[in-house]
């Protein structure tokens, strides 16, 4: 029988961490908790973690460093939990590699249906059997290997990929040539079901332009196609 998800949820505050424990825990879910970003490397050096809920504002490492430095060696996924209601934060959590948010106060069906969809497209990519997709990608100075979730540079530098950049490197890699608007590419690389904020492929591109591109600002991989959205410009050769 395959285990339940352990999902972690590092919060400083007691109340929210038994609250969402308890609601986890009804829905059939594996629960940790931590208080700070060291409790949270702890519970991670001791278990298998299938998706961490992140609360940005935490004491000492705060979300955003703790989120960053989780994506440059890992691609457990990550669900930010923003006190704040500005859009920036949002936006801003997206960019240093989380999966996904909830604002706070938030209800508890709404972050189980979020861990879920989240759930469902990293479980989705971990498939074996996708006669669809090839195994490995190259295109330009790259190449992608799919299996493994490697993007490696041609002087063999490996550049970790968040679940989303992923998502939506793979929705475009498959369909060069192609332009996509933004409902095409959240369709193709988050999921009906992510509810993510229109802005976020806007700031998926951009990340992965600074991942890809000799020069951001001056992108010949993703182009952007004023109107329509964006299109994959480089030839892609399927190994």
């Amino acid at each position: 029988m395959q285990a339940s998800p352990h999902i972690l949820i590092v919060d400083d505050h007691r109340e929210i961490r038994e609250l969402v424990a308890r609601a986890l825990t009804k829905e059939g879910f594996r629960i940790s908790v931590a208080a700070d970003g060291r409790a949270m490397r702890k519970v991670m050096a001791d278990a298998r973690t299938d998706l961490i809920i992140l609360d940005l504002m935490l004491p000492g490492e705060d979300g955003l460093s703790l989120c960053r430095a989780l994506r440059s060696e890992s691609n457990v996924p990550i669900i930010m939990l923003t006190a704040k209601g500005d859009e920036i934060d949002r936006v801003v959590g997206l960019e240093v590699g989380a999966d996904d948010y909830v604002p706070k106060p938030f209800g508890s069906r709404e972050l189980i249906a979020r861990i879920r969809a989240v759930l469902r497209r990293t479980q989705a990519e971990g498939k074996a059997d996708q006669p669809q997709r090839a195994g490995r990608y190259r295109f330009d100075r790259w190449r992608l290997d799919t299996g493994a979730r490697e993007l490696q540079r041609e002087d063999g530098v490996t550049v970790p990929l968040s679940t989303g950049e992923f998502d939506l490197l793979i929705a475009l890699i498959e369909r060069p040539g192609r332009v996509l608007n933004r409902d095409q590419l959240l369709d193709l690389a988050r999921g009906r079901t992510a509810s993510a904020l229109d802005r976020s492929i806007d700031t998926q591109v951009s990340r992965l332009r600074k991942k890809l591109e000799l020069d951001p600002n001056e992108p010949k991989i993703i182009k952007t196609v004023w109107g329509g959205g964006y299109m994959f410009a480089s030839e892609v050769a399927p190994e």
